[in-house]
């Protein structure tokens, strides 16, 4: 098979990163997917750097395996810690994070450059989206709040209701009343499953930055400018995970907005 139709590889801790595999494969409607959650040990925000490195190198040794000609690391914790280290271990591979799309589209959108940031605790510590957001506008100030129960919620596919309304004031109400932030990341691929409840807490004057659109606009640049279009009449898309079939399927399709059956589903040992 030609490079050009191989599938692009996305991996994340869970079923998460589904919110870019969505965008990407509604703004790259000829090119297949291959997409990887790692379910048997999400979620990654909580763990130390040194073991979500081994976990994206375990994750993209599979991927590369399989055959595919780019890889999309659709989560954040994994981008903050892992980026440089799976480029280095592949050097012939694109390999694409979420936090520089995201960080652009922040500053982009971001009219006082005040911009708050959402996410995992890793994420949060680890100050990935402040330093990019600075390098791009060293004149904002950014705040940054994690939310790791977003994860669990999302993960259970409860993206709207009481409880999803009540976490999110509880953790983002001081922000919005005490920073003045005009502009607030979903800085977790998990969080644009729960926008909507987000964008009511948030009000009409905070603009919600998805980093997965943003991703899917970054990879359809570089597969052009890198000549990596698939020239293939048919695509396809490819699910696997580490553990769970049943419940990837049941919350994977609210995510992707369509049925999936667990039988599509293929479980794999990393």
């Amino acid at each position: 098979m030609s490079i050009h139709n191989l599938p692009i590889g996305v991996f994340d801790s869970g079923i998460g990163g589904l919110t870019v595999l969505k965008a990407l494969a509604e703004t790259l409607p000829r090119e297949s997917f291959l997409y990887l959650g790692d379910t048997a040990r999400l979620p990654y925000g909580t763990k130390s750097a040194k073991s979500v490195t081994r976990y994206a190198l375990q994750t993209t040794a599979l991927l590369h395996r399989r055959g595919v000609k780019m890889l999309v690391i659709a989560c954040n914790t994994a981008t903050a810690v892992s980026l440089a280290a799976l480029r280095e271990a592949y050097p012939g591979l694109p390999v694409v994070g979420v936090i520089r799309p995201g960080a652009e589209a922040a500053c982009r959108a971001s009219r006082n450059g005040r911009i708050g940031v959402i996410g995992t605790e890793s994420t949060v510590n680890g100050r990935s989206y402040e330093r990019e957001i600075l390098r791009i506008r060293p004149e904002a100030s950014v705040f940054a709040t994690p939310c790791p129960l977003f994860v669990s919620l999302a993960e259970e596919g409860w993206c709207d209701g009481p409880i999803v309304e009540l976490a999110a004031r509880r953790y983002l109400e001081s922000m919005f009343r005490d920073t003045g932030i005009d502009t607030l990341v979903l800085g977790c691929t998990h969080f644009p499953a729960l926008s909507a409840t987000i964008a009511q807490v948030a009000g009409p004057d905070i603009r919600l930055v998805d980093s997965a659109r943003t991703t899917a606009l970054f990879v359809r640049d570089l597969l052009s400018s890198q000549r990596l279009c698939s020239t293939a009449s048919r695509r396809s898309l490819t699910f696997l995970a580490t553990d769970g079939a049943e419940r990837f399927a049941r919350v994977g399709g609210v995510f992707m907005g369509a049925p999936m059956s667990p039988a599509n589903v293929e479980i794999v040992d990393l």
